[in-house]
């Protein structure tokens, strides 16, 4: 009997199509949503030519809404929208591609109006307008739509790119603009850099803020806006077009020694066979402020001395890199390019090192993130009075990882986050601190030995006699 009422496709058959459409109007009564998937499918019976016209209705109706999106309604929202745009890329597009780039865009356009009454922090509906903006590539590609008259209609979404919209719509519309709309992009943004930008009487300038020289003017915001849209477009156009020159000289001079601007032209230089180039802009990175490098930089540096046949000393790099970060990436490298046999008595000195690491915290997070969780416990039990129970963000998942193998471990994790909320009087983590001393009541049966530690009871013991007067917490320990 079950088996008969399990909710599939085939169980649903049997009722028959009258009983099924009987169905389908009692559950979609009192959902927009759901009617509306029913109109699209039922306009599918028509031919993509219904459909388009029930997206392009569905579309306008988004566009002309006001009222505030609240949290609670994106997800609706979202599932509108993707329910609109897939509708579009795979029903519409596949029957008819000009039409399905003219609703593509139209979706688009749909962006300002909704991110001027919403706030999508979690960033779910700017996704859909990114694959958006993919769809209208390919869509381009299969209707065939002019390279110049393509050119003209991205030069303008993107000067209008107010919320983040369209930041790939240049990468993505690369294939179907070709040589010649790549070529018109190009010009189009080189001209509009040129133009001169608007500024009011000095009566009518609107102030927006103050800074350490003074008022700042929504003007020169604008034209900042401007000439760093123009910098990012003719850098995307450069790399569509292999033009690693190009790309460095949308870069400031003093910009360019910035370590993380140097590590992209680095690796752009190093793609291009210009290995020799890539070390020099490296090596004129500005390092103030730096303790180390970010590892893009480094990455970047080792690729570059691989390139130049100095596979030794890039060896060399990144070990020393490893021993002052810890980062994972270095060592996993390393140990890549060692002879058979040769990386496990590395991985052994490597252990060894993060378990001195001035850094206990980052070794934690190292040999967790590995992972090696029985190094991990071997850490924590050599440097248990080290750990700052403050790091709750480390420390949590800490002790769910070393729990299950390593309860003995996950227990003197579990204390440092307790005995820092009662030694601290942080109230506001009692709720957590309790939670914790239960944790370390269910992995009490599990550990054979506490060595140099209390036992459960004791630890619990320990702490009435130092903290018996903290009745909140106490009221929430189970």
């Amino acid at each position: 009997m079950a088996a008969k009422t399990t909710l599939n496709a085939k169980n649903l058959e049997s009722l028959g199509a009258q009983r099924l459409a009987e169905l389908l109007i009692e559950v979609s009564m009192g959902s927009a949503a759901h009617k509306r998937r029913l109109r699209m499918e039922l306009a599918g019976n028509h031919g993509s030519a219904e459909v388009a016209r029930e997206v392009r209705k569905r579309l306008a109706s988004i566009a002309r809404a006001r009222t505030l999106i609240n949290w609670h309604k994106v997800k609706a929202l979202k599932s509108d929208l993707e329910t609109q745009r897939k509708t579009i890329a795979e029903t519409v597009a596949a029957d008819d591609p000009q039409e399905a780039f003219e609703l593509i865009w139209q979706f688009l356009v749909l962006a300002d109006s909704i991110f001027e009454r919403s706030n999508d922090r979690g960033g779910s509906l700017i996704q859909s307008f990114h694959q958006a903006c993919e769809d209208a590539a390919a869509i381009a590609g299969s209707a065939k739509i002019d390279a110049h008259v393509l050119a003209d209609k991205v030069f303008k979404a993107v000067q209008d790119d107010s919320y983040g919209q369209y930041d790939n719509l240049i990468a993505a519309m690369v294939p179907a603009l070709g040589k010649d709309g790549l070529d018109r992009l190009k010009t189009l943004f080189v001209q509009w850099s040129k133009e001169p930008k608007d500024r009011p009487a000095e009566e009518e300038r609107k102030v927006i803020g103050w800074g350490s020289g003074g008022a700042i003017y929504q003007d020169e915001i604008a034209g900042t806006h401007r000439d760093l849209t123009v910098r990012i477009a003719l850098q995307q156009i450069a790399d569509a077009q292999g033009d690693v020159d190009a790309y460095i000289g949308q870069h400031p001079e003093e910009t360019r020694k910035a370590p993380m601007i140097a590590a992209d032209i680095a690796n752009r230089l190093l793609s291009a066979g210009r290995a020799k180039e890539a070390l020099q802009t490296l090596d004129g990175a500005d390092r103030r402020g730096w303790a180390e490098m970010p590892f893009e930089w480094q990455l970047a540096r080792v690729e570059t001395l691989e390139a130049l046949g100095r596979a030794e000393e890039a060896q060399t790099y990144r070990w020393a890199c490893f021993e002052r970060s810890l980062h994972a990436g270095h060592l996993k490298a390393f140990l890549k390019r060692l002879p058979d046999f040769d990386d496990v008595e590395a991985e052994e000195k490597a252990f060894a090192h993060a378990r001195a690491f001035p850094d206990v915290h980052q070794a934690l997070v190292f040999f967790l993130n590995w992972p090696a969780l029985a190094e991990a416990a071997k850490l924590v039990a050599i440097r248990k009075a080290e750990l700052n129970g403050d790091l709750y963000e480390l420390m949590t998942p800490a002790a769910e990882a070393l729990a299950e193998k390593h309860p003995l471990a996950a227990t003197m994790v579990l204390r440092s986050m307790i005995d820092f909320a009662l030694d601290n009087s942080r109230s506001s983590r009692y709720k957590h601190a309790a939670r914790h001393l239960a944790d370390c009541a269910s992995l009490a049966p599990h550990i054979d030995d506490f060595s140099n530690i209390r036992s459960h009871d004791a630890y619990v013991a320990e702490l009435k006699r130092r903290h018996g007067k903290k009745h909140g917490f106490w009221r929430l320990v189970p």
